[in-house]
């Protein structure tokens, strides 16, 4: 893993940032760091570069998914969402149900069945082969066990959500790379007894596997369940709306301030944005003639929110989060481009710039601070800060001119760089004195999209 304490500055200097250097390594089990901010894997810090492919398990064969697994490796992410029961109806690609009588109490093995013969696994052996081809790869499986609808349904009910925890816990709970989003798009304050048995019933039986909920859009977990001992971490979703449809009070696409609310809570837990804006989506999933959120969305989300102190973030795509392909009567919020190509949109391409910076620096260290903006807009125009000791970070999003508030950071004579979200290529700016307040400027015209990331720091070099 690049980005080792010991080795930051080399790095920061060096690094070309190309998904090779992103290369995974087997998954080792996570855990909260000491600062309770972040997480770290196997001891050493581990940045979340999620993607979202809710259904995965129903709808790819086995060629598939190893191909899915294998492209989002070599494009630097490294945690993967997807759900367990999309309905109590779930079934594999090969028509393996996952339960018996759509009770998730009851879920359908075959004792005996050869997993190694094409077609003969079950739902429960083909997603044991997802995990370790997951693992194989170096990713982690963030599983939702159900989601909300089949709780609001009373299907998964107080009286089997115990059974079914203790059956993938049980499973599951020795494998070091996965994590439970407990929950599923759901309203937290609904069927609480539910969510809180199945949590606890897995996080007892595998106590070393981190957990969170998973909440409906422009909530946050912190809301329900922040103290709640099964949840390791916090996860909002800023979902899908725009400003405009959303008034005057809007808070959606600020994905920042649910990040800064969690970030002032107590006790300290990391937090995560689990479900922004997808790319290619229309605004709003369901108003008719709407915009689609494109790459230059997907990155603005992801970089506002780890610069107001997310610990990582998860990425979606339309097409890939249903793995959409022609025809498929279960497509959903205007689907038009086949899953395997759709792997190929801009915003995944450009993902791993985020995490190819962030782990070239001390990452534990890492704090939000605004004060570092002296002039901060509003909307498309504000720019999100946060610093280590001899470095700081400030992205902007249009690329308009802001001023920085020197001296918040370790060294007498800096470096100043630009360095690019789109495509992790950098500008020199040259050595500035670490005093006072500075103008800086980011290149090109200003524009939505035109986003920069000002990077300063004790680096070598001009």
């Amino acid at each position: 893993m690049i980005g080792r304490h010991v080795l930051w500055s080399a790095a920061a200097a060096a690094l070309s940032f190309s998904p090779v250097a992103l290369a995974n390594e087997r998954p080792a089990t996570l855990s909260v760091s000491e600062n309770q901010r972040f997480l770290e894997a196997g001891g050493e810090p581990f940045f979340w570069m999620g993607d979202t492919a809710w259904l995965l398990l129903s709808r790819l064969n086995r060629e598939e998914t190893e191909h899915y697994l294998a492209t989002r490796q070599a494009q630097g992410f490294n945690v993967v969402q997807v759900m367990i029961l999309h309905t109590a109806q779930m079934e594999s690609r090969n028509g393996s149900p996952a339960l018996i009588d759509d009770d998730p109490g009851r879920p359908l093995t075959t004792p005996g069945a050869d997993p190694a013969k094409a077609g003969e696994y079950d739902y429960w052996d083909h997603l044991d082969w997802v995990v370790e081809r997951a693992a194989a790869h170096g990713i982690y499986l963030a599983m939702v066990p159900a989601w909300g609808d089949i709780a609001d349904q009373r299907v998964l009910n107080f009286e089997n959500a115990g059974s079914y925890g203790r059956f993938l816990a049980e499973r599951y709970g020795d494998k070091p790379n996965v994590i439970w989003l407990n929950g599923g798009d759901t309203r937290a304050e609904n069927r609480t007894k539910v969510w809180e048995e199945l949590g606890s019933t897995i996080k007892r039986i595998a106590p070393d596997q981190l957990m969170t909920f998973h909440p409906i859009g422009r909530t946050a977990s912190s809301w329900q369940y922040h103290e709640a001992p099964w949840l390791d971490f916090n996860m909002f979703q800023s979902g899908h709306r725009s400003y405009a449809q959303e008034g005057p009070h809007a808070r959606a696409e600020d994905n920042w301030r649910y990040v800064a609310e969690d970030y002032g809570r107590t006790p300290v837990k990391p937090t995560i944005d689990g479900e922004p804006s997808y790319e290619n989506i229309p605004h709003g999933l369901h108003e008719e003639n709407q915009p689609r959120w494109q790459a230059e969305d997907a990155r603005r989300y992801a970089w506002w929110a780890v610069m107001a102190g997310a610990f990582g973030h998860t990425y979606g795509e339309n097409n890939v989060m249903q793995m959409y392909v022609a025809g498929a009567p279960t497509a959903n919020f205007e689907a038009d481009t086949r899953w395997d190509k759709a792997l190929l949109a801009p915003g995944a391409l450009q993902m791993h710039h985020l995490r190819a910076l962030i782990e070239a620096y001390p990452m534990l260290e890492r704090v939000p601070d605004q004060s570092l903006i002296v002039d901060n807009g509003i909307r498309y125009g504000r720019v999100l800060a946060s610093r280590g000791e001899g470095y700081l970070f400030a992205y902007s999003y249009t690329g308009a001119p802001f001023t920085v508030s020197m001296g918040k950071t370790r060294g007498d004579q800096l470096r100043a760089r630009w360095y690019s979200p789109r495509d992790g290529s950098w500008q020199t700016i040259g050595r500035i004195r670490n005093s006072g307040t500075r103008l800086f400027d980011p290149p090109g015209e200003t524009a939505n999209g035109n986003d920069w990331v000002l990077v300063i720091d004790e680096g070598n070099g001009a």
